[in-house]
């Protein structure tokens, strides 16, 4: 697509809307097909499979009824996930053999040589995170212009971990704050062409999308104080809140415990499902709140993303995925103990006599291989089906181009070639996403 065969908008022009094309029932033969290929070649098909997937999700949404692109090569992810393997061994290999020797020798306790082992990989989960955003936008283009991030992970890591602290050591005050600033370091060395992308805004906006949260966690803080406070305002012949509530619901009027306080026992779980509502609230609200603040040259952005719709979306496409998963565990339970016998499954004598198939004990294990690989090929196709695609079309489907006149003065940028592509965020298992 070229300039002569776009037009511009010269005054107060309609929003350029972004359109969603793709079908589900193709995704989902697409899904089942790569998932099999990923199965049958022990996992080695997987970035051939990622590939083809957001080659048909980017396909799918159009700007201004243009498809986008993906580009990635699956021979590079493969490629680039070995160089990672190899680095991430010896760096974990000889961070850890240090500093267990440290913590033998210096406290005569491997539990500090553990914990500092754990921490040391935080600073490669953040330069994955990066390096993973930077090689999709490297692989993404529009209009034959291609978008890219500028080198800088190891800046991010260090301001990743210098906000996570902050935000520890305000006890979550501050996790808007920490939000914004990561993703307006990134934002800011993005580039669509010759385009810089700018994130503005500020930090405080974002506390609008964590209400809900807040209000919850308060409501949960709320629900164990009056807990606390009931059981101790009691007289008691045991000790331990556990004792007392047992003896309540053993005898509900020899207990000296009120049940016309105990509200907060629905308050609790009503409170943890608000809570996770609440996560969810925030993070798509405020990806939305900062797209709104998005802009470039003669570009702006904006969405209406439904933190609601966001909600039914994962909770519906979850129950229909992870029913599917837990209907094929069972399923494949009941057929191992049919096929190999309860005892031989379970590992040691349960006692119950089951007469199970005449098969011999090789081909039966491996069709419960199969049977179990399928099952989990399944869950990843509805998870696929009814939870990324919807995501993908609502998110695209709310975003717009208020102000795109800038477009027409955008030049072709240069193909940024790094040898890793995502493999550390592959090694890392930060790339399983799309």
């Amino acid at each position: 697509m070229n300039d002569a065969e776009l037009s511009y908008p010269s005054g107060s022009a309609p929003a350029m809307s972004v359109q969603f094309v793709g079908g589900r029932g193709a995704l989902f033969w697409l899904a089942f097909k790569t998932g099999f290929l990923t199965i049958i070649t022990l996992g080695f098909y997987r970035f051939w499979m990622k590939t083809r997937l957001r080659r048909w999700y980017w396909s799918a949404i159009r700007p201004g009824g243009h498809p986008m692109e993906y580009v990635g090569d699956p021979i590079e992810k493969l490629l680039g996930f070995f160089i990672a393997v190899v680095i991430l061994t010896f760096y974990i290999g000889i961070i850890n053999l240090i500093l267990m020797f440290v913590s033998f020798s210096v406290f005569s306790s491997a539990t500090l040589g553990y914990f500092a082992a754990g921490f040391g990989v935080v600073p490669l989960w953040f330069y994955a995170r990066y390096r993973a955003r930077r090689y999709v936008l490297g692989r993404t283009r529009w209009r034959g212009v291609r978008f890219g991030l500028d080198k800088g992970a190891w800046g991010y890591v260090w301001r990743a971990m210098l906000h996570w602290l902050v935000t520890i050591f305000s006890l979550g005050l501050l996790w808007p704050r920490m939000t914004f600033y990561l993703e307006k370091y990134m934002t800011d060395r993005t580039f669509f062409g010759s385009a810089q992308l700018h994130q503005g805004g500020r930090w405080g906006m974002l506390y609008r999308a964590a209400i809900p949260f807040a209000l919850f966690t308060l409501l949960l803080l709320g629900s164990v104080a009056h807990a606390y406070i009931s059981a101790a305002s009691q007289t008691f012949d045991t000790s331990g809140f556990a004792s007392k509530m047992l003896e309540t619901l053993a005898d509900g009027q020899g207990a000296a415990f009120s049940m016309q306080g105990a509200w907060w026992l629905l308050l609790f779980p009503v409170s943890l499902l608000g809570m996770v509502y609440g996560a969810v609230h925030y993070r798509f609200v405020s990806k939305r709140l900062m797209a709104n603040h998005k802009s470039a040259n003669g570009i702006a952005i904006t969405s209406r993303l439904s933190a609601p719709r966001i909600a039914f979306i994962y909770v519906f496409g979850s129950f229909i995925a992870y029913s599917v998963l837990v209907l094929g565990v069972i399923l494949l339970v009941l057929g191992a103990f049919v096929v190999i016998g309860p005892s031989a499954f379970m590992g040691f004598d349960l006692g119950i006599d089951i007469e199970t198939l005449p098969i011999p004990r090789a081909l039966a294990i491996v069709v419960l291989a199969g049977f179990y690989l399928s099952v989990f090929l399944m869950w990843n196709v509805c998870y696929n089906t009814f939870v990324t695609f919807p995501l993908m079309r609502h998110m695209a489907k709310t975003c717009a181009l208020p102000r795109y006149d800038g477009l027409q003065s955008i030049s072709q940028s240069g193909r940024d070639d790094f040898a890793e592509a995502e493999g550390f965020a592959e090694a890392l298992d930060l790339g399983a996403a799309i």
